[in-house]
């Protein structure tokens, strides 16, 4: 499998993109667990199919470029409202950018560390180790660049991105993952009660640093992508019930810029194991 990734990372990222809009439809087709776990999520979030179906080419494409991303040429990059970075960083008691399974979040964290990386130290992210043996080796050694470190998803990988924020650095989350058991809250989400995790909030309240938010854009075609930086609409509560609340809210806004990149078919609601 990892020979065949190093044959598709040589591919354009325009053809990626057609072969994982093929691959996310033949999905959506031949799964009927995904097809349900879609539509419910869509529902719940008042969303008409038509609005968002291409949502289903899009999760097929998430995966397809994967290969140019961890092991093909650089892609084309843009910024939108990149000034709230700079000024984040400068601040230096460290930036926390939060992103939904919006886009493509795996150029986000690359482009962060290839930018500021050199300046302000590097990125630590936050990540779930793939089950399988030689998909985990492949993403440690894909992610394992220049001003990019990972985190794993325990009590360790958490110390590692409160050191990282209390030296000046950055951290990267996705807070709408479902978290381990013990390691979240329940909050809306859509109008819905989600597991959500804590450790957005308990990180900023600990050692105050700027919360940003992030998404970046699929653009057409195969032109590459456009990040997109937000600011909170006001800081984070101290109390962890209302910050997780903002979280999920700011998560909502930025879902709805472009509601037709997010990962519908992700189990948001599901109970972390350990739960009934």
């Amino acid at each position: 499998m990892i020979y065949l990734f190093r044959w598709l990372s040589k591919l354009p990222l325009w053809l990626l993109h057609d072969l994982g809009w093929v691959l996310g439809w033949l999905s959506f087709l031949l799964s009927p667990t995904y097809r349900r776990k879609f539509m419910e999520n869509i529902a719940q979030a008042r969303y008409r199919f038509g609005a968002v179906r291409g949502a289903i080419g899009g999760a097929g494409r998430m995966v397809s470029e994967l290969p140019r991303l961890w092991l093909g040429a650089p892609v084309h990059c843009e910024w939108d409202n990149d000034a709230c970075v700079d000024t984040a960083y400068d601040v230096g008691r460290g930036v926390i950018f939060l992103t939904p399974h919006l886009g493509c979040f795996e150029i986000s964290a690359q482009a962060l560390a290839a930018r500021y990386g050199n300046r302000y130290g590097p990125l630590t992210v936050l990540y779930r180790p793939a089950r399988q043996a030689w998909l985990a080796q492949l993403m440690l050694g894909a992610r394992d660049r220049p001003g990019l470190k990972t985190a794993p998803t325990n009590l360790a990988g958490v110390r590692q991105m409160m050191r990282a924020l209390r030296n000046g650095h950055a951290v990267g989350l996705l807070p709408d993952q479902v978290p381990p058991d013990g390691m979240g809250g329940w909050s809306p989400f859509f109008g819905r009660d989600a597991y959500t995790m804590t450790l957005s909030a308990r990180l900023a309240q600990q050692t105050g640093a700027t919360v940003l938010l992030l998404w970046g854009e699929r653009r057409s075609w195969g032109r590459g992508f456009r990040l997109h930086f937000r600011e909170l609409a006001q800081p984070l509560s101290s109390d962890l019930d209302t910050a997780l609340c903002q979280v999920n809210q700011a998560m909502e806004s930025l879902i709805r810029e472009c509601p037709s990149q997010y990962l519908w078919g992700y189990a948001r609601y599901k109970h972390p194991k350990g739960e009934p």
